[in-house]
Order: structure tokens, then sequence, then C-alpha cells
């Protein structure tokens, strides 16, 4: 069957306003008003392009593509041009994010150009390993889409039990599309994604040379690019083989209703390791942190450097960020378990679960820091900036998001037909919410009574508690981002209701609607995974100047 794939000429309004937007932002932080460019604004410009390309790459709306649901009303990717246009904004996303990256650098302003005679290869500049590595990742994707193909097509069918007194399993469940229709939009994915990747690659081998930095350091900024190339790329292909296995592993539903997707739990598991895959530094950037100081027996400990400290309750600090991890995922599994369903609504309470676990769990560790390592006499330090501005703001935009969410859907169930809508979904997240908030009211205040430290360092203190603020922080913007996408999902019927007209029918605003909610729970993954040391000043003290507070 041909495959009819038709975009309509509005739908590249947004993402060429987004690309505007994305280099326009670029530009500001690789240009740095306040300082110039400089090795750290081309630093920050990296780190940049490499937290929006993983935002633009996620692949959450198409992770059950080619699945025919038993109920027609829930929204699928049955068609295969469906299937291509889910897949293409992604992969085209995270490559246009990075081809961007290398395109808003500034240009050349003195009268001489800094340019050198050898010749710029890619593998002058590539990442041997983690080139390997994403080479094992696009073979095993490769594989497992070759397996789907394999696959035959499942109608759905009603769940049924075998007749009283009779033994049997329960049979019934989804259906799914002829494997080869969804391994051809998947391999063409992949091929695009290879073919972007490469082409990106050679991008930034040709890109030229940065006034702001010397020559070593421009060789180590092409190799950084690349590595976070690399690793958004790498995910984005597990992401594909996580969609195939998915797809792979439905039973038919006329035999059993049992199945697992173990190719899921592999793709977490190449998230994570390619997260930790961290780039190598400036060496202009390496200088700058020497000269100021910034090392544990400078007496300048800040939230960036608190790894190398050897105090005790510097190692009670960070050592609490893998227990805090826990702390999320275990009782999560567990209300996912009692629970026995993933519906958005319920799924409100099991994040809310999680967060109250974390901040629960900071609480307990800010006991215990200052009843083992805290004293009366030790004077409290308070850090210059409590919270990081980006991590500040994220939690600000969070807010706002959820608030106007949760009342555009209050208002839009209203509107639904009576007898149509379900229990209203806002309720249940406003409450889970609240008691999120008030579960962070005893953590800060731990944070800001707690004894201070008896350390040789003035500093360490003070950073103790601004990793501890901005993990308050940064686990609230998390929350408050999933429960406005967890909202939008359960809630997109009254957004079609709300805004629905004959021109822009319902079903169109239901979509967009579940589309947001998706692309704010990847925003809200992505947000708990970074460290809180990445928010951290980069060169100035972690504490005042001034005389700290006095211990009460």
């Amino acid at each position: 069957m041909p495959i009819q794939f038709e975009l309509p000429p509005m739908a590249l309004l947004g993402p060429l306003l987004a690309a505007v937007g994305i280099y326009g932002l670029l530009r500001w932080v690789v240009w740095a008003p306040s300082g110039g460019t400089s090795p750290k604004s081309v630093s920050d410009h990296a780190l940049w392009v490499g937290v929006i390309g993983w935002l633009a790459s996620t692949l959450q709306g198409a992770a059950n593509a080619g699945i025919i649901p038993l109920n027609p009303q829930t929204p699928s990717l049955q068609q295969p041009a469906d299937i291509l246009e889910a897949l293409a904004w992604p992969v085209a996303g995270c490559l246009g994010v990075h081809a961007l990256g290398q395109l808003s650098y500034p240009g050349p302003r003195r009268s001489r150009r800094l340019a050198t005679l050898a010749v710029r290869r890619v593998r002058d500049f590539l990442p041997r390993k983690l080139a390997w590595a994403t080479l094992g990742i696009f073979a095993a994707s490769a594989a497992s889409i070759a397996w789907a193909a394999t696959q035959p097509a499942y109608r759905p069918l009603p769940y049924t039990s075998p007749p009283y007194g009779e033994a049997g399993p329960l049979v019934g469940g989804d259906g799914r599309i002829p494997g080869t229709e969804l391994t051809a939009c998947l391999a063409a994915a992949l091929l695009l994604l290879a073919a972007g990747t490469i082409l990106v690659l050679w991008l930034i081998s040709r890109r030229r040379q940065l006034e702001a930095l010397d020559a070593g350091d421009n060789e180590i900024l092409r190799t950084i690019a690349m590595n976070r190339l690399l690793r958004t790329v790498s995910t984005v292909a597990a992401g594909l083989a996580s969609i195939a296995a998915n797809y792979a592993a439905r039973p038919d539903p006329a035999v059993t209703t049992d199945w697992a997707d173990p190719g899921g739990l592999l793709a977490v598991v190449v998230l994570f390791v390619m997260w930790l895959w961290q780039p190598p530094q400036l060496a202009g950037v390496r200088r700058r942190e020497a000269r100021s100081g910034r090392t544990p027996a400078s007496g300048r400990t800040n939230a960036r450097n608190l790894r190398r400290e050897k105090h005790p309750a510097a190692v009670l600090t960070v050592s609490l960020g893998p227990l805090l991890a826990l702390a999320a995922v275990a009782p999560g599994v567990a209300a996912l378990f009692f629970l026995g369903t993933t519906n958005p609504v319920r799924a409100s309470v099991i994040s809310a679960v999680m967060a109250v676990c974390v901040l629960l769990a900071i609480l307990v560790g800010e006991l215990l820091l200052g009843r083992n390592y805290g004293a009366s006499s030790a004077a409290r330090g308070w850090p210059v900036q409590p919270v990081a501005p980006a991590l500040l703001t994220a939690a600000i935009v969070a807010t706002v998001v959820l608030a106007v969410v949760t009342v555009l859907t209050a208002v839009g169930e209203a509107a639904l037909p009576p007898g149509t809508a379900e229990s209203p979904a806002w309720i249940t997240t406003a409450v889970a919410t609240a008691a999120v908030a008030v579960t962070a009211v005893p953590a800060t205040l731990a944070v800001r009574r707690r004894r201070g430290i008896i350390a040789r360092d003035g500093g360490l203190d003070a950073a103790l508690r601004a990793v501890t603020l901005n993990r308050i922080v940064r686990i609230l913007a998390a929350f408050l981002l999933a429960q406005g996408g967890g909202l939008l999902i359960s809630g997109s019927r009254s957004w079609g209701a709300l805004l629905g007209t004959q021109t822009s029918p319902a079903e169109m605003w239901e979509g967009a609607a579940a589309a947001t909610g998706y692309v704010l729970l990847a925003a809200a993954v992505v947000l708990s995974l970074i460290r809180v040391t990445a928010f951290g000043p980069r060169s100035a003290p972690a504490a005042r100047r001034a005389p700290v507070e006095p211990a009460r």
C-alpha cells in the first residue's frame, strides 16, 4: 500500500519559529552580553546545545507505534503516514538543534582571520570509544527493526476468560499492524538519523575557528560537539529499537495476554550510559577554574567542586544523590504495583508519591548532617546564590504551566456534555500537588535551621546548603512539569471541548494537548536527571564574604 504523507503548510510554522528561537538563544549564550565570547560562554553554549538536543529527541509520542488499541477511542499510530510523522520530528529536531549549534557561533570580527593549514577531518576529532559504542547501538537497532519485520499482524480482541469451572488463560487485548509497515517507517527514521549524523559531524569538522579560543581549545570544542551529538543520536537509535521491541513483544490476543518488553529496559540503560559519558573540558575553562581557587584547600568550596571534598559531611551529601534516585524509583514501582494501572490520573498520584519520598529523604539527610557533623558553636554559612537562576527559572515556568493547564482543564471538563466526563482529573492533580508542596516545607526549613558544619573551609557549610536547596527545587520543578504533562494527557478531551470549532475540530486539540503532555513529561525526566552541580556557580565562592550568621 503506498504511503500518502501530506504535511500542511501551517505545520511548518511551529518548527520554524522554534528554530529561530533556539538560534537566538544559542547566539545570546555564546555571545555572553556581560563579557563577550569567552571559553566559559563557549562551554555554556555547548551545554545548552546538548540539553536542547536531548529535549527535542524524545520519541515518547511514538512509543506504541503500530499497536491497534482495543478501545477505538484511544489515540494510536496505525497508519504509516502518521508513524512517519511521529518519528520524523524527533529525528529532525535533534539533528537540527546540533546543526544550529554549529551555525550559531559568531563569525570572525578581526581584520585577520584565524586559520590553520591542516585539513580538518571528522576522524581527527571523533571520540573513538563513543563512536564505536554508537555504531554498535545503531547495528543493534537495525537488527531489532529487522526482527520486527518478521512479525505478523493481529486484530484486537475483547478480553475473555474461560467458563466458570474450566481452566485456561485470560485472552484478548490490543492488536498490531503488519510488521513490514512498521519496519519501513522505523528503517526510514534510522537511515535519516544515520545520514543526518554524518552530515552534522562533517559540519562540526568544517566549522571555522573561533577567535575566542586557541588552536587546542578549538579542537577540543569540536570533540565536545561530537560527543554530545553521538550521545543524543545513540539514545534516539535505542528509542527506535525500543519501539520495534515493544511491537514484537505484543502477543496474539487470541492466545494469551501475558507479555514482557525487555527492549524498553535496554533503552533506559543506554540512556543512563550516554548521560554519564561526559565530554572533555576546554583547557581555557580549566585554567580559569585554577586561577579562581576552586580547590578543596583554597577555602572557596562550591557546589561544583564538592565531589573533591574529603570532609565526611561533603561525602554524605554527595552520596545522598544515588539514594535519592532509589527513593524515587522504589516507591514509584511499589505504587504502580498496588494501583494496578498506569492511566494518567493515577500516574499523577504515583509521581506525587515519588516526589514526597525524595523530599523526605532530603529531610532525613539534613537531619543526619546536622546531628553527626554539626555543632551549636559553628557559624551557619548561607550561599550567595541559594538556588541557581536556571533552576529557579525552570521551577517558576513549571508552576505557571501547571496553574494554566489546571485552570483550563477544569473549565474544559465543565464544558463536556453530562455523562461523558469521568472523574475530574484536575482535582487529583491539585490534591497531589498540594501534598508535595506541604512536604517541601519541612525539608526547606531543615536546610535553613540546620546547625553549622565545623570545617577549615569556610565555604563548605554554605555549599552543602546550596546543594540541598537545588535538589529540592529540582525535584519540585520536575514534579510540576510531570503533573502538567499528565494532566494534559488525561484531560485531553476537555481541551477538545474547550477549543474545538468547525474549522479546528476537537480531535485536533485533543491530539495537540496529548503531544504537549508527552513533551512536558520528557522534560521532567531530563530535568530530574541533571546533576545539581551543573547549576552551581563556576568560580564564585559558595559562601558570603561578609561574616556569616552566628549560631543560635
